[in-house]
């Protein structure tokens, strides 16, 4: 994978059950590659999406061409420039032969010698094969474009899928966004290759068929231009019962694909308590769900097929009559009747192919709700970076009593020993001034986080305080209030990803070797870099090629633990990287390893990287430069939640700040 192309490694692997349920933002950003989930178990309130697994659907008509295809697969473009130069040259073919064609068959008629129809049957036989060259070239062009356009909108989905990241996943059904992103573009290559071809032809091809039969038989011209608009009615009106029934079968779809991912995912709570069959039932149940609707998604293409082929037949046979009738009476010569006569299913038969080809790309039509959804959802969020470079330095702040709807609480300042570290001179490389983490109605206090080259800052307090939140919002995965710095210049806490190395609580590996997860991102792996970051996270006896399964499976949870610091070792030391985000880095080790593992930390701080440090671990305070503490306001109002963040030095043994009476 490379550098450019790094994703987060839950919410491809191990997000399954949680972005379905839209009730946690749970995993683990990747620690070597920037890849990961936004928090461990936090809670999120508010409003899920409304959406199913295929991305809220956009009410009202669609129109034939929907613009936003074309700006998000550009390739598009350019395929539909050049089908439209070869449907006109197809389109002059068909008037050539047709008049060619007619030509010849009166002069036959009339008893003209064989040399002089020679050259008309002749240049018919051009035409035919020229035709054939044309519709040759048109099918490989469409087919090129369309797997070219359907590669843009896929890498453009799986981009905007990054970008809002796991609290925007977390309120998704990841197997519907699975289906609409595999199953659902696929369908999309019928959209591009044939249908969008098809439209174009109609567009080109109709109009010059029709002025021509009108300037050889305005009759007949005119009775083209009156039945022509029965086709497109009828279209219309199916179109409408189609699209019905395709989105029906794609929701259907979706619904199945994400009781069968629960299903796995849970089938050893299942058999625990011996629900596994029930769960088979329901999977069965929706399986004839779905075939239900795809039989009524048959029904529909094939009553639609037979009626825009009969209107067609008819408004063709009304054509015929009347050069018939006029061709008795002698008020219509037998040259032009001829012409008319073979161009008038010309006439019609664009927009048949536009009825067949649209239910051909139906299916894709209704995938784009999704992929539009989740497109536009990446496009809204706010971009830019501004200068900061005058803004004063950060100082320890705590939210006075003006600003607090709960409790009040005040820091407890604890004693510095002569142990105590004293922060870098230089600024900070990562810095955060005001962060509020929000969910939903709850709106956490106001956090001040600076972590600068050659020191470890630490972030303790009791599970529930808003740790994980703050490392959530600085990786952009959670939405927030505040103020985020980088290198002096405010950006957005997406962009300050990019100097964050983070290992979660959930290691977050993928099936492979332990050599390509520790390296995961980097566009070569140097192996003695990888064999020194597992040892300096205290995972030196694991071999780098061993296999994992999905989700590290085949490591213990200390290893798999162990492994992600090292991946996030990988990423700084690469050069990839400046600031390691560590959070709870030895909840699984013993104490001798956890020792050794905040020793390694130290040496690595004291070679110039900066360390975010979350632990509940009362160790961490012996490597700590700085200590930053949250303390849990156990009935503050859920719109202004009190906790009350402090900075002491390391030697404090506690700083939990004292409630205030007043």
């Amino acid at each position: 994978m490379a550098g450019t192309g790094e994703t987060d490694v839950n919410a491809e692997t191990g997000q399954a059950g949680a972005a379905s349920s839209g009730t946690s933002v749970s995993g683990a950003a990747s620690s070597g590659s920037g890849t990961g989930a936004a928090s461990s178990g936090t809670p999120v309130s508010g409003p899920a999406s409304a959406a199913s697994g295929t991305g809220a659907r956009r009410r009202g008509r669609t129109p034939p061409l929907d613009p936003r295809l074309l700006r998000y697969a550009r390739a598009a473009r350019s395929a539909l420039v050049i089908s439209a130069a070869i449907v006109f040259a197809q389109t002059g073919v068909i008037v050539g032969f047709a008049w060619f064609l007619a030509r010849a068959l009166v002069g036959a008629i009339e008893g003209e010698r064989l040399p002089a129809l020679v050259p008309l049957i002749g240049a018919a036989a051009g035409l035919i094969l020229l035709r054939a060259l044309l519709i040759v070239a048109s099918e490989r062009v469409s087919a090129l474009g369309a797997a070219r356009a359907s590669l843009q909108l896929r890498q453009a989905l799986v981009a905007a899928v990054r970008t809002l990241g796991p609290r925007w996943m977390s309120q998704r059904n990841a197997a519907g966004l699975a289906v609409t992103a595999g199953h659902g573009l696929e369908a999309l290559d019928a959209y591009f290759g044939r249908y969008l071809p098809q439209l174009v032809a109609t567009a080109i091809t109709m109009p010059i068929v029709v002025v021509a039969i009108l300037i050889a038989d305005p009759v007949s011209g005119l009775i083209v231009i009156v039945t022509i608009p029965l086709i497109p009615l009828f279209m219309v009106l199916i179109g409408l019962a189609t699209r019905a029934v395709q989105r029906r079968q794609l929701d259907t779809l979706g619904r199945l694909a994400t009781r069968f991912a629960d299903t796995v995912g849970g089938l050893g709570t299942l058999k625990i308590f011996g629900r596994q069959h029930r769960a088979a039932d329901s999977i069965e149940t929706v399986t004839r769900d779905y075939k239900r609707e795809t039989m009524a998604v048959l029904r529909v293409s094939f009553l639609s097929g037979f009626a825009l082929e009969f209107l067609a037949s008819i408004s063709v046979a009304i054509v015929a009559v009347t050069i018939g009738l006029r061709l008795l009476g002698g008020e219509l010569g037998l040259l032009v009747g001829l012409f008319v006569l073979l161009l008038a299913p010309e006439a019609y038969l664009p927009l048949r192919q536009v009825g067949v080809q649209f239910h051909a790309a139906a299916e894709g039509v209704a995938a784009t709700d999704g992929v539009f959804a989740v497109l536009d959802a990446a496009a809204a969020l706010p971009a830019g970076v501004h200068d900061t470079r005058t803004a004063a330095p950060l100082e320890p702040r705590v939210p006075d009593a003006r600003q607090r709807s709960g409790p009040s609480r005040s820091p407890s300042p604890g004693p510095s020993g002569p142990s105590a570290r004293s922060g870098p001179s230089r600024p900070p490389i990562l810095e955060a001034r005001g962060l509020r983490v929000r969910y939903g109605e709850l709106l956490l206090p106001p956090v001040d986080v600076a972590v600068g080259a050659g020191e470890i800052v630490l972030l303790e307090g009791p599970s529930g305080a808003g740790k994980s939140s703050v490392l959530a919002a600085l990786l952009g995965f959670v939405d927030h209030e505040g103020t985020v710095i980088v290198h002096g210049r405010t950006t957005d806490a997406a962009s300050a990803r990019g100097v964050l190395a983070w290992a979660g609580q959930r290691p977050g590996l993928l099936a492979g070797t332990v050599r390509e997860n520790v390296a995961l991102g980097a566009d070569a792996v140097d192996d003695p870099l990888v064999r020194g970051c597992l040892d300096a996270a205290q995972a030196g006896d694991i071999d780098l090629g061993r296999e994992l399964g999905a989700g590290g499976s085949g490591l213990s949870g200390g290893q798999a633990q162990r492994v992600a610091v090292a991946r996030a070792l990988y990423r700084r030391r690469s050069g990839r990287a400046e600031v390691l985000a560590l959070d709870e880095p030895s909840s699984a080790l013993d104490a001798a390893t956890e020792a050794a593992l905040w020793t390694a930390l130290r040496r690595e701080a004291d070679g110039g990287a900066g360390i975010l440090l979350v632990s509940h671990r009362t160790t961490a305070r012996t490597i700590a430069d700085r200590i930053i503490r949250l303390d849990s306001a156990l009935g503050a109002a859920p719109s202004a939640a009190s906790n009350a963040a402090s900075t002491t030095a390391p030697t404090t043994a506690s700083t939990s700040a004292a409630e205030d009476p007043a």
